[in-house]
């Protein structure tokens, strides 16, 4: 732009014709460049297509499908910036040709450090097609919002030796019904429909199964006491470590087929088994902040598995004692 504004000061001031032709199709090429620029960026649709699953400081894909709706022209040198606080992320997305009424998709790598929610603004497209000479760029307003899981820490060795071990095939496929009738409860997804006591489900409006004492060795609770004081910081390093343990056990209970639950300050999540009980327990971790409390944290009927608030982990039995043989207070990679 510079030398386009002084070859046209020269051409103006001494009255050559070469000067005033070299200007002209100086000028032509800015002005082109910015025509095709504009007509390259409109007419697209961009949207994200999120990963399942995101843990704080672990890598993911974030997938981008950038589609072009016009009729016959296509775009050349599109790049695509996602934007947090209206500022760029600083990984983008590169395509070079994008045919009309096509959509194309690629990812960019990322990682969040924290867990909990983040926003996401919109996107930036941006192109110096055709000649390189000037970018230009077009703000796309998408607001989104993303959930990060707690990071996955390492168990100790005698945490997972004395974890519940696997449920037998044959005892998954069908729960025990001889053992002495423990209680109801709701039904859930999975349950053996003639477990269903029909009485009381009929009384209460809702489907309720028997529940045996021989089915308890099935159920796990973890119990996170994130009781602190009221100025205790969420992005503490022991408590963090803490929360990311808790998760890591979510995991594993779940991995090994049994019905999960979690027991916290601010509530209790029923115990469940499957990947959507796994979400809604990682989900709770992931907005997880030190309360003020005080007292036991009451369970009851389940193997319990306790995580202070420092990151140790305590084995449990029922009730809440100590289980024998089973290794309690550990740290790191050794028992207490």
């Amino acid at each position: 732009m510079i030398a386009t504004a002084v070859v046209g000061a020269v051409a103006l001031d001494a009255g050559i014709n070469l000067f005033f032709l070299t200007f002209g199709m100086m000028a032509c090429l800015l002005l082109a460049g910015v025509l095709l620029a504009g007509l390259g960026l409109s007419g697209l649709r961009v949207r994200r297509i999120p990963p399942p699953v995101i843990h704080a400081g672990t890598p993911y894909l974030m997938g981008i499908a950038l589609e072009n709706r016009k009729r016959r022209l296509p775009s050349f040198s599109i790049e695509v910036e996602d934007l947090v606080d209206e500022h760029p992320i600083d990984k983008r997305c590169y395509f070079l040709k994008l045919p009309a009424g096509r959509t194309q998709e690629t990812s960019y790598r990322h990682r969040l450090p924290r867990r909990g929610r983040h926003r996401l603004s919109g996107f930036r497209l941006a192109t110096k097609f055709p000649f390189g000479l000037m970018q230009r760029a077009r703000l796309v307003v998408d607001p989104a919002e993303v959930v990060v899981y707690p990071a996955l820490a390492p168990l100790p060795p005698a945490v997972l030796r004395g974890l519940p071990s696997p449920l037998a095939p044959s005892r998954r496929r069908a729960p025990n019904r001889q053992g002495e009738l423990a209680g109801l409860r709701a039904f859930r997804e999975g349950d053996d429909p003639r477990d269903i006591h029909w009485r009381s489900s009929a009384r209460r409006g809702m489907p309720l199964v028997r529940e045996h004492e021989d089915d308890e060795g099935q159920r796990a609770l973890i119990v996170f006491d994130n009781r602190g004081a009221q100025n205790a910081a969420a992005d503490d390093p022991s408590f963090e470590l803490a929360v990311s343990r808790a998760a890591a056990l979510c995991v594993e209970l779940v991995r090994r087929g049994l019905a999960v639950g979690l027991v916290t300050q601010g509530g209790e999540l029923p115990a469940a088994a499957g990947p959507r009980q796994l979400t809604r327990l990682l989900q709770r971790l992931a907005f997880i902040r030190p309360e003020a409390g005080s007292g036991p944290l009451r369970v009851q009927g389940a193997a319990t598995v306790y995580v202070r608030p420092d990151g140790q982990i305590n084995l449990g039995a029922p009730g809440g004692g100590a289980r024998a043989g089973a290794p309690t207070n550990t740290r790191g990679g050794a028992a207490g």
